[in-house]
């Protein structure tokens, strides 16, 4: 049976689960599918399955009905630990469960699901047991698209008809309050942080880059991280060594509904290649961000000119790169002098 009729056999779905078991990116990256599904299934719940990060974000998106949370670290626990989440989404007894990263542990967790009818997104990870316990695969997507338009083509791949791509957040009007009294609308939001040390660009280049930026731009410059005690080390040395009247530092980690109401108000946001840019993307924001070059940057990437990228080439790639793990510290990206980074702020201000 071809996987161009899935949505033909399943339209009289009424519950409707994804399996993502991303964190912050991923989940963002999730948004214009929903919408979709939401669509093509008007009278259906829909169900997501996530990192707690992440069903976080999708609580934002209004056409997520339930963001149930997976809790995952790393390393990841064994799929057996969360037994009793496995249980409760089996007994929701889903008409449609669908996997869109094809990883080995999504695919597992779609099958257990019991959901009648199951898509996954092949992503080159073949098992002799893919196909029995995952019925209907999509063939892997265009990798040069970013990875939110390759979900959406999976749902085309499956016979669903596709809208615009939206992601729509909304976030309560209180964040919105507090977010308009930690800083002043227009300002620049800067996340140097990331989920590996060696994505990020090192604090002595934002210590030359934050001043330099607020006399470029004339506006106050906010810091957040996610409150652990690693980035709460670097983001205390910033605010020491920065200091001033127009440098915010906001130590604790914000939920994300806070922090994506800071950064709705934002005129730019500037970082590390984390889930923070993308969640910036999403809320319609300019990015400046670093990035080391990599297999699968730019479906990582967001696209368009208001979108702004420093590139470098890394040695380490596929390699051992253990003289800049152990001085935390990522040598290539520290190659980015602050002047350019300054140019792409003040162009990504500017509107490309």
């Amino acid at each position: 049976m071809s996987v161009a009729t899935f949505f033909e056999r399943t339209r009289g779905a009424r519950k409707i689960l994804i399996v993502d078991l991303g964190f912050l990116g991923d989940s963002v990256h999730l948004i214009p599918a929903c919408w979709d599904l939401k669509r093509q299934y008007p009278d259906a719940e829909l169900h997501t399955l996530s990192a707690t990060v992440g069903a976080e974000v999708l609580k934002l998106a209004p056409c997520v009905d339930r963001a149930w949370a997976y809790p995952l670290g790393n390393p990841s626990p064994p799929w057996w630990r969360h037994l009793d989440i496995l249980g409760a989404i089996r007994r929701e007894r889903f008409d449609v469960a669908i996997s869109f990263s094809g990883g080995d542990r999504p695919v597992l967790v779609t099958a257990l699901s019991a959901a009648r009818h199951r898509l996954a997104h092949d992503n080159g990870r073949r098992h002799f047991y893919n196909r029995w316990i995952v019925p209907d695969w999509v063939p892997r997507r265009d990798r040069r698209d970013p990875v939110f338009e390759q979900r959406r083509q999976v749902l085309a791949a499956a016979g669903m008809a596709l809208g615009p791509v939206r992601f729509d957040l909304d976030l309560p009007w209180e964040v919105r309050d507090w977010a308009r009294d930690q800083m002043a609308g227009g300002a620049i939001h800067v996340s140097p942080n990331a989920s590996h040390v060696l994505k990020e660009w090192p604090m002595e280049s934002w210590r030359r880059l934050i001043p330099v930026l607020t006399r470029a731009t004339g506006r106050p410059v906010v810091v957040t991280g996610d409150g652990s005690e690693r980035e709460q080390r670097r983001l205390k040395r910033l605010e020491g060594a920065v200091g001033g009247a127009t440098l915010r530092v906001i130590q604790e980690r914000l939920s994300l509904a806070r922090l994506a109401a800071l950064l709705e108000q934002s005129a730019l946001h500037v970082g590390a290649d984390s889930g923070v840019t993308h969640l910036a993307f999403a809320l319609g924001r300019p990015t400046v961000t670093v990035y080391r070059e990599y297999d699968g940057r730019l479906e990582w990437t967001p696209p368009g000119p208001r979108h702004r990228q420093c590139i470098v080439e890394c040695a380490c790639i596929g390699g051992q790169p253990k003289g800049c793990l152990s001085a935390e510290v990522a040598a290539c990206l520290g190659g980015i002098q602050p002047e350019a980074m300054l140019e792409h702020c003040v162009r990504a201000l500017e509107g490309g």
